[in-house]
């Protein structure tokens, strides 16, 4: 399914974040949106997904506009990951993840057969399986991004946004990670810090500065020392081998 932006803005005030930012997530790409602190990730993310309302311009989700589109409708094509998850409540592994299927069934029904196999599946391709009856409040970071990102497979979307997914991520789960995302039968968009992860897992990239595009395209097209510099401020060598691309950061 088709996820596109034509033109987005959003604004606080008199401050622009997000300006005139146009991309379109091919059906069934992983595409990363890169960018520094503070240029427009997140929030791009959060009016792709309609939590948040554009200034001006438009989301479309294939073709429909996002803000028109019915929340549950909505919902069982998109699905949103963030950073941080916080809760007053102290739920279940599994019922976090059965959140995901609350957009499949109508208000009052409880869990079905498909429901709760969704939430297995989700479980165990995350690896957490094991903590379906732990509280949510006694896992680690990186136990609790893994659950979400459950959540979000049992919902079964046709689009998956995430917002730093490998945050609080040691090497190994990070890889494992991005590449369960980069198998799952979905079109990806997710915000990365990491230039190298971007280059090893997506299939295009979008880069922001100052809530602007400043380069789309493949990774061995987008990612250069000349726009490292110039997004990032500091000096890189871009080196391409029979592993794939790497970046390397100049220290000196």
């Amino acid at each position: 399914m088709t996820l596109a932006a034509q033109d987005v803005c959003w604004s606080v005030g008199s401050v622009r974040i997000v300006e005139d930012v146009t991309l379109t997530a091919p059906v069934g790409a992983s595409v990363g949106l890169l960018g520094p602190n503070g240029s427009g990730k997140s929030s791009l993310l959060r009016m792709l997904a309609a939590i948040r309302r554009p200034t001006s311009g438009t989301v479309t989700v294939e073709g429909d506009d996002a803000a028109r589109l019915p929340r549950r409708r909505l919902a069982q094509r998109v699905a949103l990951v963030e950073q941080e998850v916080n809760t007053d409540q102290d739920p279940r592994v599994a019922d976090v993840i059965d959140l995901g299927r609350v957009p499949h069934r109508r208000p009052w029904d409880g869990a079905t057969t498909a429901d709760r196999d969704a939430v297995t599946r989700a479980a165990r391709a995350t690896n957490v399986a094991t903590h379906l009856d732990r509280r949510y409040s006694t896992l680690s970071g990186g136990e609790r991004q893994r659950v979400q990102l459950a959540r979000a497979l049992a919902q079964e979307p046709s689009v998956l946004l995430l917002d730093e997914p490998t945050n609080h991520l040691d090497v190994r789960h990070q890889i494992e990670l991005l590449r369960l995302v980069r198998q799952a039968p979905v079109t990806v968009l997710m915000a990365l810090h990491d230039l190298n992860l971007a280059a090893a897992f997506c299939d295009e990239l979008v880069v922001l500065g100052h809530g602007r595009v400043v380069a789309t395209g493949p990774p061995a097209e987008v990612l250069t020392p000349e726009l490292i510099e110039e997004v990032y401020g500091v000096r890189a060598r871009v080196v391409r081998d029979e592993d794939g691309l790497h970046v390397r950061f100049l220290t000196s």
